[in-house]
């Protein structure tokens, strides 16, 4: 009985030690952008704040996600033949895990902002999930490195590349199969890999030509009137699941194709972007049933809207930013602009709200940090590196991580 006691008090310090210190998806554990950790650094440059500074072989854009002290993220040789996870110790920057899981014989072509490792996997207590579209689904233990399950054989047309990250809800590993062949949302069984539903896409596609039938989204989790759904963003067509089955709730169709903004939820609405080449905001209530385009978008916002970064709610207040550095903060109630301001550089990363600030990442490697409020203030402008920075950062324990091109950095405010 003594043992027991000494065995389960030490289970909960070291829980206690770890709280909090989880980014478990992309865009977060709560996969909206924003975390709980206070005092992140708010200046830093090449030498200042950097804790420890790793590199990460080959090409990929998929974001870090952190498990107490491990970070794991994936990559891939710049011609697709070879496909990593690697995992990184989170104190130390030492790589403990560089995982070769995939061969592909004959990638597809992608596009040149691509790369083959742009999903970003999902993190849980002894197990992390790698995705790579077409290519490949694997399920790792994460103290190991050993391959528990693979999935190869839900394929499409990504013919851009993949781009869409996966979820775990309930003992569901959750993700979009949108190519301009093939359109479905697919839900496998967490601990065997197994097909649990698959929902095909309720669009007609017959006459929309094959490249506007692809998309890049990564679903949510809401609950309204004490119901769960899944909020998926696929191409001409939002659609709310159940979870449990797949069976479409409601949709809401426009003509956009190619998304890749996460949708958001907050003050009753879903926020989502609805097309790459003219993206556009749109306010969604999902309390609705069968098609409800007509009743339930609450609002548009049409201009300078975002075709990469996701938006970020904080409070009653939407910010975005443009892929051309355009950033705007809109009423979340009506989308009427509060303000907007350039801040420069492209766009491809989600931006970060902690503590009342915003942390927006551009592809130089520069972090712009603003206030989150209804008057634009801009608090520093952060050079990182002359690498290029598409992954969005992640955030634990006071550090920020973020991923370039060739390296993975822990930046952390001096004591």
């Amino acid at each position: 009985m003594r043992m027991w006691w000494i065995v389960s008090a030490f289970v909960l310090v070291s829980q206690l030690a770890w709280a909090g210190d989880t980014w478990t998806q992309f865009r977060g554990t709560e996969g909206n952008g924003h975390t709980d950790v206070e005092g992140l650094p708010l200046t830093w440059d090449a030498q200042k704040n950097v804790v420890w500074k790793t590199a990460i072989h080959d090409r990929g854009w998929s974001s870090p996600v952190i498990w107490h002290d491990q970070i794991w993220l994936t990559t891939a040789t710049a011609d697709g033949l070879k496909l990593y996870a690697v995992c990184v110790n989170r104190e130390t920057g030492a790589v403990v895990h560089d995982l070769h899981l995939f061969d592909v014989e004959k990638p597809q072509p992608i596009a040149t902002m691509n790369s083959y490792a742009s999903p970003t996997s999902v993190i849980e207590a002894g197990r992390v999930y790698a995705h790579f579209g077409t290519y490949g689904t694997a399920c790792i233990d994460t103290d190991s490195g050993k391959v528990l399950w693979t999935r190869r054989d839900l394929n499409c047309d990504h013919h851009e590349g993949a781009g869409s990250s996966p979820i775990l809800v309930d003992n569901l590993l959750v993700f979009h199969v949108d190519g301009r062949d093939v359109q479905y949302v697919v839900a496998l069984d967490k601990t065997t890999g197994d097909t649990v539903w698959k929902t095909v896409r309720s669009v007609d596609y017959r006459d929309v030509p094959p490249d506007l039938r692809k998309c890049y989204g990564t679903p949510i989790v809401i609950e309204v009137g004490g119901q769960r759904q899944l909020i998926s963003v696929g191409a001409r067509a939002m659609m709310g699941y159940e979870i449990s089955t797949g069976k479409e709730l409601w949709k809401v169709t426009y003509g956009g194709w190619s998304i890749a903004p996460r949708p958001l939820f907050g003050n009753g609405m879903v926020f989502m972007i609805n097309d790459y080449l003219r993206p556009e905001l749109w306010a969604v209530r999902p309390d609705g049933q069968g098609e409800v385009t007509a009743s339930h978008v609450a609002w548009k916002h049409t201009k300078t809207m975002p075709s990469r970064p996701s938006p970020l709610l904080v409070d009653d207040l939407l910010f975005v930013v443009s892929s051309e550095g355009v950033a705007t903060c809109l009423e979340a109630k009506n989308g009427e602009v509060v303000w907007q301001e350039r801040i420069g550089g492209k766009f491809s990363a989600s931006p970060i709200h902690a503590a009342g600030r915003i942390y927006y990442f551009d592809e130089n490697s520069v972090t712009t940090v603003i206030e989150s409020g209804r008057q634009f203030k801009s608090l520093a402008v952060n050079p990182l590196s002359d690498e290029e920075l598409m992954a969005s950062p992640a955030v634990a324990g006071r550090s920020l991580f973020i991923r370039t091109s060739g390296h993975l950095y822990r930046i952390e405010e001096s004591k």
